[in-house]
């Protein structure tokens, strides 16, 4: 082979070597792009607005009367709870769509109660039970009955009805007893308050004038015991307690009541010894007057 051809043939190998370079790094440049494409991150997605819940139902309400007067003429009064329920979905008031009890509670006060028996043909008191606290008035009202939209554990809880009456037993009465007698002394207590109309239930004593509008008449006895009175109302819907709401009313003795009640349990000596003097002269001034009349 001459010289000329084997340099024509070295010249063909290394261009076709360098085609055959430009082409892979070509290739190699292009899978490249393509995988530093692939991998570019894609953009956050912007966050979603979260969902919108619905706003709780809460229920506000207020008494006609914060102060009852007591005086030597009270012979009963009257107290008017109303209130409205914030965010309502209730449709209609003839609905029925929420539930709403009322309750208004007297200060607690030690309380004593005899059982009787018969003995030698004779009744007599044969054993006593002693409470440390028992609310003094007790009323509830609701829209219905408190069992029909509430189980018996949320009214125990919230003390509603009045099988859940709160009621403390002293210690010393209650480790002689049983858990049945205890009942049973409960229960005393709750008949001897009732027919007393001291303790009083209205199942549909709550009604709605409104969508969420409601009020409820509680009356109290000319025997009401002074002192300050807890208002509480309770919302419901569907078997669930969904808000309360509490206000206070007190009971307060005016004019002449309120000043022979502080004088006697102020100055006990002093008012016995006025009460003496003052039969006294009443005796002796009807005496007078009997004997004018016989002479």
């Amino acid at each position: 082979m001459t010289r000329a051809a084997v340099m024509a043939l070295m010249a063909f190998w290394i261009f076709a070597g360098g085609c055959t370079g430009a082409a892979v790094a070509a290739a190699d440049g292009a899978v490249l792009a393509q995988a530093t494409k692939k991998a570019r991150p894609r953009p956050a997605a912007s966050p979603q607005p979260p969902a919108q819940t619905a706003t709780p139902e809460r229920v506000e309400a207020d008494v006609s009367t914060r102060t009852i007067a007591i005086t030597s003429g009270y012979s009963g009064a009257e107290i008017l709870v109303f209130g409205a329920i914030e965010n309502s979905r209730q449709p209609s008031a003839e609905s029925g769509f929420y539930d709403v009890a009322v309750v208004i509670e007297g200060a607690p006060e030690p309380l004593m109660v005899r059982k009787k028996g018969r003995v030698a043909g004779l009744w007599v008191n044969t054993a006593t039970f002693n409470f440390n606290a028992v609310p003094s008035y007790y009323a509830v009202a609701s829209t219905r009955p408190l069992e029909e939209f509430a189980d018996a554990m949320l009214l125990e809880e919230n003390g509603l009805g009045l099988e859940a009456v709160r009621m403390s037993a002293a210690a010393d009465s209650a480790v002689r007893v049983s858990s049945e007698d205890l009942i049973a002394y409960k229960d005393a207590v709750r008949r001897l308050k009732q027919s007393a109309d001291l303790f009083k239930r209205a199942d549909y004593g709550v009604i709605f004038t409104g969508r969420s509008l409601f009020r409820a008449t509680v009356a109290l006895p000319a025997t009401v015991p002074v002192g300050p009175l807890t208002a509480r109302v309770f919302l419901f819907h569907e078997g669930k307690l969904l808000s309360k709401y509490q206000a206070r009313v007190v009971l307060e003795r005016e004019g002449i009541e309120r000043w022979l009640y502080a004088f006697a349990f102020e100055r006990p000596f002093l008012y016995g010894i006025v009460a003496v003097l003052l039969a006294l002269a009443t005796g002796l001034i009807a005496s007078a007057a009997f004997r004018r009349r016989g002479t």
